[in-house]
Order: structure tokens, then sequence, then C-alpha cells
């Protein structure tokens, strides 16, 4: 798509945490808000960016529609993804998972991961996300060409879909010479260390492990994006080791841990106590309700009566940078998905409770994803902001909610097709 610019004008229902308005004078009226934090604004933009942001003046017509800035996806797998039919998981449990995982990878070709790239891509930008940052397996026969696939893909599509690759091995791959020279090849993609933390993971070798992979991001300017604690057993047991690292060495590079879901296993003190450290540390989390809902505490006996999430709230109170991903998309490890953003936010009313009518309900899926992502634009439609949005016929959050409309896109100011 070629980056054409175009102005224009609109009023819609845009809610309160995600608008800025231009400076009122005294006496000017505030904004039409309703319970459900939606605002009536006009919103004007000139050569792709706006340029104006206003209650609607008094009299005006209710707007007919809602609006939301284009989103973002802070964990997919997009080399793997649509491969459930091939490789199902028909038991629901992480060993499953891992095993047709296993199988899967040994029969990738760069065609394969080419066609899921481009399906991916094409749902992603039609469900209006602006950013993708996806993990993608860096070890064994289906790693080069699983990387070749997704850079090529990424140049192609970066005037519509940002993508932001992660090399994902096992945590103590990056102290060997293997993992130093991936490093250097994940650097010049402008890509982030990964790396998968789960139990049973204490002792020396593991904080080695940290230590090593944290002083290789550090010198390459990588971030880290951690699989860690995604498991039902030994809370926090990665993110303790990972505490007691930091505690001992600086690291300048941002910091983000992944699923982080047995840290809902300790009790409520241990976990506060916690999570101030990881604010401290300015460790970042991104919670993945739907794969970890699916996945983790289940039980041959019956309904699990407590299942592993990252405790997103109580993160927040302590002041952590907590996103929310879909994570996998019909695949091993999760077999619904389809990169709706929206379908994650309805999704997530129920596996997270969260409500996206307030701040800290909504800011997962928009500005503190953005500040995960290190993205140049917050998602706040303020004046001087990209004219990047999408417009939903629909007058409230139940409507948008209850069966993900169909979207109109706009992309630095101009309204585009699919």
């Amino acid at each position: 798509m070629s980056p054409r610019v175009g102005d224009g004008t609109l009023s819609a229902w845009i809610p309160r945490g995600l608008v800025e308005l231009d400076h009122e004078r005294v006496g000017s009226p505030a904004p039409i808000t309703r319970a459900d934090g939606l605002c009536a604004l006009q919103v004007s933009w000139r050569e792709g960016r706006i340029v104006q942001v206003q209650p609607l003046e008094e009299g005006a017509e209710e707007p007919d529609g809602m609006l939301l800035p284009r989103l973002l996806e802070p964990h997919a797998h997009l080399d793997k993804a649509f491969s459930w039919s091939r490789y199902p998981n028909l038991s629901g449990t992480y060993a499953g998972a891992m095993a047709a995982n296993l199988r899967e990878h040994q029969s990738r070709t760069l065609e394969v991961v080419q066609e899921r790239f481009e399906r991916s891509m094409h749902l992603a930008w039609r469900h209006g996300l602006r950013a993708v940052r996806t993990h993608i397996d860096s070890l064994g026969p289906g790693a080069q060409c699983s990387w070749d696939a997704i850079l090529e893909g990424a140049s192609r599509w970066q005037d519509r879909v940002t993508v932001q690759p992660v090399a994902l091995v096992p945590v103590e791959h990056w102290s060997s010479s293997e993992g130093e020279q991936l490093a250097a090849r994940v650097a010049a993609s402008g890509g982030l260390l990964g790396g998968v933390i789960t139990p049973p993971c204490s002792g020396r070798g593991h904080r080695q492990a940290l230590r090593n992979l944290l002083a290789l991001a550090d010198r390459h300017g990588c971030g880290v994006d951690l699989h860690i604690d995604e498991a039902s057993s030994e809370p926090a047991a990665g993110m303790v080791q990972l505490m007691r690292v930091l505690k001992r060495m600086t690291v300048s590079v941002p910091i983000t841990c992944s699923h982080a879901s047995s840290l809902s296993l300790l009790r409520a003190s241990a976990l506060q106590r916690l999570s101030e450290r990881m604010a401290r540390h300015n460790v970042q989390v991104v919670a993945l309700p739907l794969t970890n809902g699916w996945l983790l505490g289940r039980q041959d006996s019956g309904t699990p009566l407590r299942r592993p999430l990252a405790p997103i709230r109580q993160l927040q109170r302590a002041g952590v940078c907590v996103a929310v991903g879909g994570d996998n998309v019909q695949d091993p490890w999760f077999p619904a998905g389809n990169f709706d953003p929206l379908a994650l936010i309805a999704a997530s009313l129920a596996q997270a409770q969260l409500s996206p009518w307030e701040r800290l309900g909504l800011s997962p899926f928009t500005t503190a994803a953005a500040r995960l992502m290190r993205m140049e634009w917050d998602g706040v439609i303020r004046a001087g902001a990209p004219a990047d949005a999408m417009q939903l016929p629909v007058q409230s959050w139940a409507e948008a909610l209850a069966t993900p409309p169909e979207r109109r896109l706009m992309v630095r100011g101009v309204w585009v097709q699919d």
C-alpha cells in the first residue's frame, strides 16, 4: 500500500481514557460522557495527522458510531498459526501442545510459513491491528525458513502492520556460541531475544543462564521477552530467579515477561511483594488469558477450581506495565483465535474480568501495549497523533463486544479497503 495521507472530520463515541482534548478555554463545555466512559467528540485531521479533538457543539446530533485507535498484538506466534488442523492437541495439555509443536516444526518449509504469515497479516490488517510482536521458534530444522519467511513478509507489510520478531529458544541457548551468533542476527533484524523458563527452574544454573541472556541483550541493544512461569505448579519460580538476577545487575534494555501465569497461585502478601520488586526493576508483563485458560490447571477429575493466569490487576496496582495478548491462533497450543483485538477484549471480560470502560481495564489492549512494544504513538487520540483508527458501527461497548462488528479502517487519514 502506498503511504497516502488524507484530510477529514467525523464525530464519534471515543473512550475517555483514549482521548486528549485540545486546550479548553475557561467556560468551554465539557464533553458528553456516558456511564460506560464513551465521550461524544469531533475529530479533525489533515495530511494524515489529527489537528483537533473537541466536544460536539451544543445541539449537534449524537455520533453515529464508535472510534478506536488501531490496536496492537503484543504476543503472537505467526510461524505456527493455523497448524491445528494437521497437528491437533486434543488433550488440551501443555505436554500435548509441546509434542505436537515439535512434530509440526519438523515439517516446516519456507512456503508453509509464508502462507501462515500472509493469512495472519490479512486478518490482523482487516481487524484493525497496527503492530504484532511474534515469537519465532529459533532452533531446529524449521528455524531458518521461519525467520526468512517472516522477515521478508515484515518488509512487505511494513506500511500496514509493523512486525516485531522475537527469537524463541530455551534460555540456556544464549550461553552458547550458537546463541551469540543468533543474537547478532536478531539484533541486525531489529528483533528481541526470547527464552523459555518453566519449572523446575531453581538453582545457580538458571540464574547464570538469565545473566548471560541479559548481558548479551544489553551488549546488542535488544529487548528481552521471556516465556516465564507458564505453569500450574511452583508459583513464580522463574520470576523469583529473574528478580534475584536483577538485584545484582543493571540492564538497560526493556524486559518483558510473557505469561507469568503461576504468579496467581501465590499468597496475596507474597504476590504483592513480588509485584513491587518487578515494578522497581521495570519488568513488564504480557498476560495471555486465552491460551493459559485453555492449557493450564487441567484436572482429570473435573473442572479446575484455581486457574493460573497472570494477576493483571494486582500487577497494575504495584505499578507494573501489563498488556494482554492473544498468543496462539489455531495451533497446537490453542485451537481458536483470529487476530481480532475486539474478540480478545470480549473474551477477557470473562477470563480476566477486565472492563474496557475502565482506564486500567482498557489500557492492556491500548496504551500499556503501546508502551511495552515501544511504539512511537501511545494510541491516545490527540492533536498531532497519527490519524490511524477504526470506526465501528455501534453505539456502546456492549454492541462492540457482543459480536465483534465489521470495521472501517483509517490509515494516515485515508479510509482503506482490505
